[in-house]
């Protein structure tokens, strides 16, 4: 009975709309700003910041989610992976779905304002950040980009939160995490290229063409540089650099599983990098310890 319970929930349409029962871009947020967290602690972090962020991850992705679909409503019955979201369907009427924002973006705020007064300041980028993701597939052939961008700027907000200030190492931490952005949404664009080419959606599956196998071997070599860089910004030692050795692995795995770009395969390969946070976040509690 639970089970057929916890079934029911799941078909919820405000469920289905804040992808409560899509957990991976939650964790793609969470896990980076675990480890900025640590990072800006030295070790273990204070245990509200913690909790703190856990429920802004699932808060924030669900904000965004919401904000997203209702931007897309009028594009995404054109889309296989989407035409039966919640907006399309008529499940649930576009002013609700903006109140529902309105009511994350506050449950948000209450968050936050448990924490440093600095903290507020650079969660309003976070909001505008969340707010325009969206309408960029309209405007740029790169609004991964931007995506990478929204659910990077969790980690300036997680040192503030412990050090009060950015430092300038975490902003290797940032931009790994934008590039990392590129790297698993440019797949998860890859699913939908087909319908997104009919429609006129943007995106850099689309941008990259032909090249796209080569241009993300790149993306993923200057990742990896990049946390070359926090390790030796961090002094986070040989656990760290065994860390990125596993997380190049796991790399040459996804480009072998894409390499014929089938929608299964790519989504697969989208959706793996879950393990690539898991790894980052562990390289770093690991070389405190």
């Amino acid at each position: 009975m639970q089970f057929m319970l916890w079934q029911g929930v799941r078909r919820h349409p405000f469920f289905r709309l804040m992808r409560l029962d899509k957990p991976v871009g939650t964790y793609l947020v969470l896990l980076p700003s675990l480890a900025a967290l640590w990072l800006a602690a030295g070790g273990v972090p204070p245990v509200w910041e913690v909790l703190v962020f856990v429920a802004g991850a699932f808060v924030m992705r669900s904000a965004g989610c919401v904000i997203n679909d209702y931007a897309d409503r009028d594009w995404d019955g054109a889309v296989a992976r989407t035409c039966d979201r919640p907006l399309v369907c008529g499940e649930i009427a576009p002013n609700t779905a903006l109140k529902l924002f309105a009511g994350l973006l506050l449950v948000g705020g209450v968050l936050v304002l448990t924490l440093r007064t600095e903290v507020l300041l650079w969660s309003l980028g976070a909001v505008a950040l969340a707010i325009l993701y969206p309408f960029t597939k309209r405007w740029v052939y790169y609004p991964q980009l931007f995506l990478g961008l929204a659910f990077a700027w969790a980690i300036p907000m997680a040192f503030v939160a412990v050090l009060g200030v950015m430092p300038a190492e975490g902003w290797w931490l940032f931009a790994a995490t934008v590039v990392w952005a590129l790297i698993y949404d440019t797949w998860y664009a890859l699913v939908d290229r087909d319908d997104d080419l009919t429609v006129g959606i943007k995106s850099t599956a689309i941008l990259f063409g032909r090249s796209l196998s080569w241009i993300m071997a790149g993306l993923m070599m200057l990742m990896l540089w990049l946390l070359v860089q926090l390790g030796n910004a961090f002094s986070l030692g040989y656990v760290w650099y065994a860390t990125l050795i596993l997380v190049s692995g796991h790399f040459v795995w996804q480009l072998w599983l894409a390499r014929d770009e089938q929608r299964d395969a790519v989504f697969r390969a989208f959706k793996s990098n879950i393990w690539i946070g898991v790894m980052l976040w562990l390289g770093v509690v690991l070389s405190y310890l």
